[in-house]
């Protein structure tokens, strides 16, 4: 993996593969988190006046996205090329993390269906990601967002966006050594070229995960609406718990609606627990987005049923992103008899509200709250059992 060479003020802790514990300290609260030197492998190293000249300084009509943890513009090298810069906000103490492990995790490893990290900027106080551009946006912009889309999301643009999300996954969890468990997986962080070729992004939240261990515990992130229940609620982190999000991704994908929408009736406002009601009605076909092209309805459900299956309550059960990958390429027979109940948000939003009751505080205790991310309409939290509502799209 990526070697490093960094100053956290404090001594920092040396990864099993010899590089730099991005993670260490994060809770220590007087720790100099400034980078004096971050040099990684195969990365370029942009100078700030460079990517300043690339977006016209920035300028706001360049900027394409807003996080939590600061801004992405468009921008334009001086070799013509088109890219993607990620600006971190100096003042984001938690986004410095993310940063040194986002590189840290994806400076050498490349896949199709997944983004490029071109490079890096780190002068003075500027922390700066440079990713190679895709003009098709994202998947909560595009096909979950409320506004015009020029693009025509056939079965067949969906299709080969399930399978690509699936395909990138697969290399994360399976292939790549260490393996890989993103923790973010959703609509926001697919992105799409030009070709409709799907692109897993944001590796902020990623975690490194060695083959001997069965489950790394830490503390809680990503996004209502993806979190799988074992995660949400003990922070025990497995491949299940992508696997669960890639589910809600998929329901998400061949529905063409978000995960919650507080506009609609209250029994159809969660889209797992109206898929998993439909699917008992045998009426799922009612799931299946109508605006669609030339939809092929039984292999829509087909999809529809395996993300019931990554959903469900056990992660045990769940199957892997290979065998997936197999049933999205109709290579494996899916069981339904082995179906059982989706861990379902309503009980995640029950059981902590359950919970503040009872204790009278979060299940954070005394500790501040991590800083939270929002990327276009969902909210990352990083507290256990932290949860803010959902912007309707």
């Amino acid at each position: 993996m990526t070697k490093f060479s960094c100053c956290f003020g404090k001594a920092t802790t040396p990864t099993p593969t010899g590089g730099v514990n991005p993670r260490a300290n994060n809770h220590g609260s007087n720790v100099d988190v400034s980078i004096e030197l971050l040099d990684a492998e195969n990365m370029r190293l942009y100078k700030y006046r460079d990517l300043q000249a690339a977006t016209a300084n920035f300028r706001p009509e360049s900027k394409i996205g807003q996080g939590g943890f600061g801004s992405v513009y468009k921008g334009v090298l001086r070799d013509g090329s088109e890219v993607a810069i990620k600006v971190l906000s100096a003042e984001s103490r938690q986004g410095l993390r993310e940063f040194v492990n986002e590189i840290t995790v994806i400076s050498d490893i490349h896949h199709e269906n997944l983004v490029k990290l071109h490079g890096y900027c780190v002068e003075k106080d500027h922390r700066i990601l440079v990713y190679g551009y895709l003009k098709n946006g994202s998947l909560d912009q595009t096909l979950l967002g409320s506004g015009y889309c020029s693009i025509s999301f056939t079965w067949e643009v969906r299709r080969k966006i399930c399978i690509g999300v699936a395909k990138g996954l697969t290399y994360l969890h399976e292939e790549v050594q260490p393996h890989i468990i993103h923790r973010d997986i959703k609509a926001s962080n697919i992105l799409l070229d030009e070709d409709y070729t799907p692109k897993i992004s944001d590796f902020g939240l990623a975690k490194i995960f060695p083959a001997h261990l069965t489950h790394v515990s830490t503390r809680i992130a990503g996004t209502q609406g993806y979190l799988a229940p074992e995660y949400a609620i003990r922070g025990q982190l497995t491949r299940k718990a992508d696997i669960y999000s890639f589910g809600v991704l998929l329901l998400e994908i061949v529905s063409g609606r978000p995960n919650q929408n507080r506009r609609l009736p209250v029994e159809e406002q969660y889209l797992l627990e109206r898929v998993w009601h439909l699917y008992r009605e045998g009426e799922l076909e009612r799931l299946v987005d109508t605006s669609m092209e030339d939809v092929d309805i039984d292999e829509a459900c087909r999809y529809l049923k395996i993300g019931l299956l990554c959903t469900q309550s056990l992660p045990k059960i769940r199957p892997s992103m290979s065998a997936v990958m197999k049933m999205l390429n109709n290579e494996m027979e899916l069981n339904e008899k082995d179906l059982t109940d989706p861990g379902l948000l309503s009980e995640l939003v029950t059981y902590k509200t359950m919970k503040n009751n009872t204790s009278g505080t979060s299940s954070s205790g005394s500790r501040k709250p991590d800083e939270s991310q929002s990327y276009g309409n969902t909210t990352t939290s990083y507290a256990n059992m932290t949860f803010t509502t959902i912007t309707e799209r």
